[in-house]
């Protein structure tokens, strides 16, 4: 698909450069208009771990000529490995490999978060204005301005927020001050650099197979796989916890350790090994009614909208369509007066999708920590037998496609869903059902 200019150039300011907003300030500066962003950090650095980057993700990566790089940093993972936390027995299994690129059209990575966003920036970089130290101290949605906590005022056509889970934006679109809501769960994240886990042949195996592998358990699962060519090795661990929105706070590794006493003896290897972690507390949104402030000068994009749970690795993928929508309609913008209809028209696309994802994700929340018990056991029976559909299907004999199933990963309909989707076919297909496509396409 060749990039499209836009007929009508914007003044665009977009707050927050982190995975939506770059791709989205790549996209829209690629058209043609004018980007700032605002970023309220002083760089741009490390922070996070393992990213899962599903095929509905990588398409678009692709499409818009980061493949190759991609593909030097990014870890396929061969199979999905779904244990009990006690002894590690495997009670779900699924062949990934290159068979995700076949059946979904593009490859599934592995990727360090600062991988990702760094390419990311070497895509925009040359498309926008990024503006670090810029943090946003209040908006006129009707103008619209954006004033910083400097004192500078930036005036623009269109504010789009990108400013994630804690968004001052989405408080201007809503109307009024609208906090995220506590799960009671936080998750750790750590890095172990792959040498001392080579000489361990328990944990050898983990990085021969190169397998994701989910330890479930009452209350708290851990998910583990490569990074960075099998340099590193990510941990992302799950447990209650009674703080409520930290980000990214450093916590001692032997607190980290007790949460996750009753694990199998791999699991505590592991962790032993790990020399730090963060904690980030979970939090949690309903799907708002709009995206749109009613001025129509301002929106949201990504977990400003509909942040995700992280149990179906969907939080960076929808950020990044929300971004390939937005910018392919506004690509065709040639009149002040097409910019509402254009805004409504992303929210049509995109809000239907952004919700059904961020309710999938909760689901898996419920499934990975039943406490032992008859749920427990039913949810294990139910994976065991979509295990063996799995094998089946490896094995290519006939395989009913496991529809239903607890082990979301190995039901063919919910990953056909959620990998199969085309962010710029399903503007394509808005636009010949639309009368507003037929004036702008």
């Amino acid at each position: 698909m060749q990039p499209r200019r836009a007929p009508l150039s914007l003044n665009v300011l977009i707050v927050g450069a982190g995975i939506g907003g770059l791709s989205t300030g790549f996209l829209l500066g690629r058209a043609g208009h004018n980007v700032t962003i605002l970023e309220a950090a002083s760089e741009l650095g490390e922070v996070g771990a393992g990213i899962q980057v599903t095929p509905n993700m990588t398409r678009l990566l692709i499409r818009w000529g980061a493949g190759e790089r991609l593909k030097g940093v990014a870890v396929v993972p061969q199979m999905l490995n779904l244990r009990r936390y006690s002894d590690g027995e495997m009670v779900g299994w699924k062949l990934w490999g290159d068979n995700l690129e076949r059946d979904h059209g593009a490859p599934y990575y592995h990727i360090h978060r600062a991988d990702l966003q760094r390419i990311l920036l070497d895509l925009a970089k040359p498309f926008v204005n990024i503006r670090l130290n810029s943090k946003v101290q209040k908006v006129d949605p009707s103008l619209p301005t954006v004033t910083l906590e400097s004192g500078e005022t930036l005036k623009a056509d269109l504010i789009i927020g990108a400013d994630g889970l804690n968004s001052r934006l989405r408080d201007i679109v809503v109307g009024h001050p609208d906090k995220p809501t506590p799960t009671g769960d936080a998750t750790y994240r750590a890095l172990i650099p792959t040498g001392p886990m080579m000489k361990d042949p328990d944990l050898r195996q983990l990085l021969d197979e190169g397998s994701v592998n989910v330890w479930m358990g009452p209350g708290r699962h851990i998910v583990s796989y490569c990074v960075r060519n099998k340099k590193e090795y990510n941990l992302v661990m799950i447990h209650p916890c009674k703080g409520t929105n930290e980000t990214a706070r450093p916590v001692d590794t032997a607190i980290m350790r007790s949460d996750f006493t009753g694990f199998e003896p791999r699991v505590q290897k592991m962790l032993s090994l790990v020399p730090s972690t963060l904690l980030w507390s979970l939090m949690d949104r309903e799907p708002l009614d709009t995206w749109i402030h009613s001025a129509g000068k301002v929106c949201l994009l990504g977990d400003a909208c509909h942040p995700m749970l992280p149990y179906r690795a969907q939080g960076s993928a929808m950020a990044v369509e929300d971004a390939a929508v937005l910018g392919n309609l506004l690509s065709r913008i040639s009149s002040p007066n097409e910019l509402t209809p254009l805004l409504r028209a992303y929210q049509s696309i995109r809000h239907a999708r952004a919700s059904a994802t961020q309710m999938d994700s909760r689901m898996n929340r419920h499934i990975f920590h039943l406490p032992d018990g008859p749920q427990q056991e039913a949810r294990d029976a139910s994976m065991r037998a979509a295990m063996e559909e799995a094998r089946k299907e490896a094995r290519a004999d006939d395989a009913d496609g496991c529809v239903g199933s607890a082990n979301l990963w190995g039901d063919r309909n919910r990953n056909r869903q959620a990998f199969d989707y085309d962010a710029d076919k399903a503007v394509e297909e808005w636009l010949k059902e639309n009368e507003l496509g037929e004036m702008i396409v």
